[in-house]
């Protein structure tokens, strides 16, 4: 079965209903703060949406791109990446991976970014950091170009802005970390006004400047303590810090005791450094942590001051976008290592999220999720889990973040499972309650190492047979090689039995428990679907029980 005639079959079946705004107030706000959701689309359209960036809109064309995206998928919201100096979301492909089968067939090796919009100099009087309009399409609006084209076909669209910077943004030293040496880490300090009077701006310039339908948000980084540990699957930064005057003063009204945290944070980094050369204490790895955190307890407490920092910055975001446009939605982006480390995943507490959000968009990538399983284990390892083998390490994660895949020796090849998708959807969904809207994340097409599971397969091309794939993976039994019997998801390659799925979704849509999912075969990177989720095994007919209910949406998207 075609893209086209695959995603005609399921929305046929399935129906849905779109996002809608919650009436009266989250009782967890701040008082005069009303919380929306995104805005309601007609009853019998399921919203879908694309994380998208400019690049593919100068390359192909926005009337080709948007026509596509209905044709192909259906979609009607667009996640516009407008802001970030990565190039995750905003540039080509990286160079040494496969090129899509689409778009310009070459690399854009000089990608700067920046804002991909066109700033507005009176939202930034209150920061250093200079507002550079992205060189990378000089003269190029993405919002300008891409809002009315959106609108004549009925699209939404969410301003979609992340916190990545370069050190050569003018004025951005000084907004920036300092570490427990005095450096510059190249990040910026969530307390440096300058870092969040810039974030403020942004919000405010977007909302004001252009009649978009919301704005997302992400910051894929942690604190001192996770750093020192290296528990990720890497990014986030590795910096110590922050140390700079204004955290220092934050400490001291905190009652932390400085020099106190200093010493430790250095005693904790010669530890992390002689695990990583091969010297074991003769107590251990864990016995002798556990001992700096007993001697030091401001080791935590400046974990906690750097995580507080952040969340200020989650939350004077918020207040502000309600303020200038209260029924406009406003959530975040939740980093893929709060499905790896327990330490980080602590750190993200829904509960709290759903003071000040809209929406969370939550990475459960799961193709590439088992290599970065992998090289999250490798790194927990080298350190604070240096006594135990890779393999114990893995299962103490299973157990601990409560999902669990496949072995070792397996992950980085296989991917995880639909299975791990459905049990972070469902944790997602009860840490936040009613209020709040979650939209899980699956990767198509996102760059691993060597080995690792991509939708496409192993020296595959990226694009429409790779996004065919990826749902297959995802759908389990209904999914999979031809002659392959059982459950446990497709490789690439493998065809979709889309009436089947239909079928099976179809089976649940009526009454109480309507079925509503929308598949997209037209993205890049980030598949969003479902917003709750029940309890059952996750292949496609079980897959089609546990869809949304009520007044639930399904989002389709790429990143």
């Amino acid at each position: 079965m075609e893209r086209r005639d695959f995603v005609a079959a399921v929305a046929a079946s399935v129906g849905g209903t779109a996002l809608s705004p919650t009436p009266g107030l989250n009782p967890g706000l701040a008082p005069g703060v009303r919380q929306s959701r995104a805005p309601r689309t007609p009853a019998d359209r399921p919203t879908v949406g694309i994380q998208v960036g400019a690049v593919s809109f100068v390359d192909e064309g926005t009337d080709k791109v948007l026509d596509e995206f209905q044709a192909l998928a259906g979609i009607n919201t667009l996640f516009l990446a407008t802001f970030t100096y990565g190039r995750g979301i905003a540039g080509r492909q990286l160079r040494g991976q496969p090129l899509p089968d689409h778009g310009k067939q070459e690399y854009d090796d000089a990608f700067r970014g920046g804002n991909f919009a066109t700033p507005h100099r009176q939202y930034y009087r209150d920061t250093s950091i200079v507002p550079e309009k992205a060189p990378d399409h000089p003269g190029y609006d993405v919002i300008a170009d891409v809002l009315p084209a959106a609108r004549r076909r009925g699209m939404r669209l969410y301003c979609w802005f992340e916190d990545v910077f370069r050190r050569d943004v003018p004025g951005f030293d000084r907004a920036a970390e300092i570490d427990l040496h005095g450096a510059s880490t190249g990040l910026a300090c969530h307390r440096n006004p300058n870092t969040r009077n810039f974030w403020l701006g942004l919000a405010e310039d977007y909302l004001r400047s252009y009649d978009v339908d919301g704005l997302m948000w992400g910051s894929e980084r942690q604190g001192p303590l996770d750093n020192a540990l290296a528990a990720s699957h890497g990014g986030g930064g590795s910096g110590i810090g922050c140390f700079c005057p204004h955290c220092l003063d934050a400490a001291r009204k905190w009652s932390i005791d400085v020099d106190r945290a200093r010493e430790g944070y250095l005693a904790l980094e010669r530890w992390a450094t002689g695990l990583r050369a091969g010297r074991r204490p003769a107590d251990g790895a864990f016995v002798t942590f556990w001992r700096l955190l007993v001697k030091y307890p401001e080791l935590l407490a400046w974990e906690r001051l750097w995580n507080e920092g952040l969340n200020d910055t989650y939350r004077d975001l918020y207040r502000l976008a309600k303020s200038i446009a209260p029924d406009k939605g406003i959530g975040w982006h939740i980093w893929h290592n709060n499905s790896f480390s327990p330490f980080y995943r602590a750190e993200q507490d829904y509960a709290e999220f759903a003071k000040y959000s809209d929406f969370l968009k939550v990475v459960m990538y799961n193709n590439c999720g088992g290599p970065r399983l992998a090289q999250y284990v490798r790194n927990a390892h080298a350190t604070l889990f240096a006594d135990l083998t890779p393999e114990q390490v893995l299962d103490f994660t299973y157990g601990v973040q409560q999902y669990r895949e496949r072995p070792l020796d397996r992950i980085a090849a296989d991917g995880l499972s639909a299975d791990y998708v459905l049990r972070e959807t469902r944790r997602a969904v009860a840490g936040v309650g009613e209020h709040v809207k979650i939209w899980p994340g699956i990767d198509i097409d996102i760059p691993t190492g060597a080995g690792g599971r991509v939708s496409g397969g192993a020296g595959g091309v990226p694009g429409r047979r790779a996004r065919r794939a990826a749902v297959a993976q995802v759908f389990g039994d209904e999914a999979r090689e031809p002659g392959r019997g059982g459950p446990g998801g497709a490789r690439a390659g493998a065809g979709v039995n889309s009436r089947s799925f239909a079928r099976a979704a179809h089976a649940r849509s009526s009454g109480r428990e309507r079925a509503r999912v929308i598949l997209s075969a037209a993205g890049a990177k980030d598949l969003l679907f479902g917003e709750d989720f029940v309890d059952g095994e996750c292949n496609s007919r079980s897959f089609a029980r546990a869809l949304p209910r009520d007044e639930s949406t399904s989002v389709a998207s790429w990143g």
